[in-house]
């Protein structure tokens, strides 16, 4: 039987986890802190885990590479470079690992990522001859590479210099038909841009990539000028992974009854409302947050709540409520202080804490500027864009305000009396927004829609 390596994807952050094997063993490369998903998909394949190994400490998730080897009996494996507190196979530029007569891996230095960083190169049956493919975490991506800014930006240059020798060396080393298979790139904000393709090869990357297609200067360059904002949250997985984390408790939250729910409104906690955008504008309890499982909820809450602060997760139903609580453990939010499931009338104490959001498209902005709010809609006093920096740079509407959405609930009163018509690039961040204007009293009127709409119908949108 030939190798076989099958993805566990993690889509809400944007990242992939890897299991491969030979039929009877397997290894297990940058787990996910729900490794339930890992260990069910071990047992249907009939194999067991003997080596779980990590490419780099991660900075946008909680690793459950220490909870998978510990519950499995597995070696776990680390650059020996990172200083962990945990017993651990510390590993370096050169390494073998023998998985099983039919399996090994290398291991490659390839920083740039993070100082540490190394690849693992896979090789089945045919030996030196024939290597399968190389797990790059945040190395060589599809298209791209791993960013380089996360141990802070006095290091960006540096490691960016790092990245371009390190995607050469393994462009090097390995032949075209190799298989590459990364951990970031899929909407994780640990990568430069996004991947791509579905899947790459060597080859592909050798005439395409940035990185093999530019000198170092140049892809530095380009690098550096692309780097945007990365969620806040991302401070404590570095430190989190360093000491080891846990098997994670996914036991049901504790339920809230209305009054426990406004209490916690009134006391401005997070209260977070889990249905759709357009189920929480059609109606919503009064002062809570719009972060739809519809859309990256646990990357935009993660990245907006107060480190440590109390959450509440309302839901339609246990199993969103469950959903949410998974995709939050994700990043180290282990426990929501609580919960409450069904529809915004069984939340509220009476009718008078229940809200709506009026929603509208860019035709609607570009008429209500105009002096002609349609569907009696109110009148267009401030239009308010919730994209990042580099997003507003590529082109945004003339007169708007820029405040990125991480940034606007401390920023609220920063903004101009009246109406705010509130957008982002596609609706999800317009509605989170929309929601915290709402709960801080302000009249809001959420732009559902893409912004590739916006050229056609708002005068003064820069390219």
């Amino acid at each position: 039987m030939s190798l076989e390596v099958e993805v566990v994807a993690t889509s809400s952050l944007g990242d992939r986890s890897y299991l491969a094997h030979d039929g009877r063993v397997a290894v297990v490369v940058d787990p996910q802190r729900d490794v339930d998903r890992i260990v069910e998909l071990a047992g249907r394949r009939g194999v067991r885990i003997t080596h779980v190994v990590e490419t780099h400490l991660h900075n946008d998730y909680v690793s459950g590479g220490l909870a998978l080897a510990r519950l499995t009996g597995a070696v776990y494996v680390v650059a020996g470079a990172d200083d962990v507190a945990f017993d651990r196979l510390p590993v370096v530029d050169g390494d073998e690992i023998v998985l099983s007569e039919r399996m090994r891996l290398t291991v490659l230095a390839t920083p740039g990522h993070t100082f540490h960083h190394v690849s693992y190169v896979l090789y089945g049956p045919e030996g030196p001859q024939g290597p399968q493919g190389v797990f790059t975490g945040g190395s060589l991506l599809f298209g791209t590479t791993g960013r380089t800014d996360l141990l802070g930006k006095q290091h960006a240059d540096t490691l960016a210099h790092h990245q371009h020798s390190s995607v050469r060396r393994l462009a090097d080393l390995l032949p075209d038909g190799a298989e590459i298979w990364p951990t970031h790139g899929f909407g994780s904000f640990c990568s430069a841009t996004q991947a791509d393709a579905p899947s790459s090869t060597i080859g592909r990357e050798r005439a395409s990539n940035p990185a093999l297609c530019l000198e170092a200067d140049d892809f530095v360059g380009q690098v550096l000028a692309g780097l945007d904002a990365y969620p806040a949250y991302y401070a404590h997985m570095g430190v989190r992974n360093a000491e080891g984390a846990d098997l994670i408790d996914l036991t049901p939250v504790r339920i809230a009854d209305a009054a426990e729910l406004r209490g916690r409104i009134e006391a401005r906690e997070w209260v977070v409302d889990l249905r759709s955008r357009k189920a929480f504008a059609h109606q919503h309890l009064i002062g809570t947050l719009s972060f739809g499982l519809d859309g990256p909820m646990s990357t935009w809450l993660g990245w907006m709540v107060p480190w440590g602060a109390p959450i509440t997760l309302l839901g339609e139903s246990a199993e969103e409520v469950a959903q949410a609580q998974r995709e939050l453990a994700r990043i180290g939010i282990d426990r929501p202080a609580a919960a409450a499931t069904g529809t915004p009338e069984q939340w509220a104490r009476d009718e008078s804490g229940l809200g709506e959001l009026a929603v509208a498209t860019f035709a609607d902005l570009a008429a209500a500027r105009a002096g002609d709010p349609p569907h009696g809609l109110p009148p267009a006093d401030v239009v308010l864009d919730v994209r990042l920096a580099g997003e507003w740079r590529q082109g945004h509407l003339e007169g708007a305000v820029h405040v990125p959405l991480p940034e606007l609930p401390r920023r609220v009163a920063e903004l101009p009396a009246g109406t705010v018509w509130v957008h982002c690039r596609s609706g999800y961040r317009a509605s989170i927004a929309a929601s915290v204007l709402a709960a801080a009293g302000r009249p809001v009127v959420h732009v559902d829609d893409d912004f590739g709409n916006a050229g056609a119908t708002v005068a003064g949108e820069r390219a």
